[in-house]
């Protein structure tokens, strides 16, 4: 399959177009191989600026303990809108990508898959960007409705537009509120779940998305140098 490629320099109005078209491409179906690596993806910046510190770190998916990252600091100029951040943060996130030692076998991204009202979250624009298996797991609900399951860890409920099932709301940690997991693209909605339940350790967040967000973090603060790692 071919990647796809498209213009960055878009109007609102042609993004969401775009997101409409892209979505004819969205492919839901299990991840057949084995797991040895989940990547997670995350941005930083401050209020008001339009410059990012996008990082994506790499972990191992028995221990998820971190053996890659790739950090860049670059300016966006596309606005903030809801329903459209892909388009202002994903080229940051691209440049963090192919700076990579090597690539994931998944991604999990602190956003949406298909749980998006035109289906295209960051993770599933990225995959399709990609073509690698992706998966969106946010702390907010963008859209959908949704049953509070159990606080206790494992606990899940569907995400549901009308009667179509978009992700689920999932408890990673006794008495803690759920998060919102959805497929991207080329995983299942069953296997996006159970991925991310299996990468939750003891937090809210799993492994890959919050040492993701404490990499960017890191970099906004001046703590490391935007680069790349691979540990031994």
């Amino acid at each position: 399959m071919s990647l796809i490629r498209h213009n960055w320099s878009l109007s609102p109005t042609e993004a969401v177009g775009l997101q409409r078209q892209l979505r004819e491409k969205i492919r839901l179906a299990p991840f057949e191989g084995p797991i040895r690596h989940i990547g997670g993806a995350d941005l930083s910046y401050n209020k008001g600026s339009d410059e990012f510190y996008a990082g994506i770190v790499v972990l191992d998916y028995d221990t998820m303990r971190p053996v890659a990252h790739s950090t860049v600091i670059r300016r966006s100029p596309f606005p903030y809108i809801p329903g459209l951040l892909s388009f202002r943060e994903i080229p940051s996130l691209m440049e963090a990508w192919e700076r990579l030692p090597f690539r994931p076998d998944i991604m999990a991204f602190d956003g949406h898959g298909i749980a998006h009202p035109r289906r295209m979250g960051i993770a599933t624009h990225f995959g399709l960007l990609t073509d690698r298996p992706t998966i969106g797991c946010a702390k907010k609900r963008l859209t959908g409705q949704y049953e509070e399951p159990p606080l206790q860890r494992g606990a899940y409920t569907p995400l549901l537009d009308g009667e179509e099932t978009i992700g689920f709301a999932l408890c990673t940690k006794n008495k803690v509120k759920p998060v919102f997991v959805s497929p991207g693209h080329k995983i299942s909605l069953e296997q996006s779940r159970e991925i991310m339940l299996h990468c939750a350790r003891g937090y809210k967040i799993p492994e890959p998305t919050r040492q993701a967000h404490l990499l960017v973090n890191n970099l906004r603060r001046g703590e490391m140098e935007a680069g790349v790692w691979e540990g031994g």
